[in-house]
């Protein structure tokens, strides 16, 4: 898995990160049960700070596509990668959004509207 950050891009370096990790699982790159790298070896190959990594890595957490233990490190699950993708779309319908200038309210409501 090769992960990269754009410093100049308007979005921030943790969502660029999951962003990445998401779509690597939604494509099958990463597999349920596979380990990811130590945190702090990532951070420092991208020149990031290990707190923005690992931020990135709660978000895929909560979002069900990898298990954070302690001492045993980062592993994908077994989530669908279709939700996967899901998310990822997500992601940049957000991060379009704010480069627009919508706000959190405008942004749900929008989505909200389509449902």
């Amino acid at each position: 898995m090769l992960l990269k950050v754009d410093h100049s891009s308007a979005q921030a370096l943790h969502d660029q990160l999951a962003g990445q990790i998401r779509a690597a699982i939604g494509s099958g790159d990463l597999r349920p049960g596979e380990r990811l790298p130590p945190a702090r070896e990532v951070a420092a190959g991208l020149d990031v700070n290990v707190h923005t990594l690992l931020r990135a890595l709660k978000t895929l957490r909560d979002e069900g596509l990898v298990d954070m233990r302690r001492g045993r490190g980062t592993v994908v699950t077994g989530k669908a990668p279709a939700q996967a993708r899901f998310s990822e779309l997500a992601d940049e319908l957000v991060a379009e959004a704010r480069r627009s200038g919508l706000d959190r309210n405008e942004i749900i409501k929008l989505v909200e509207s389509r449902l």
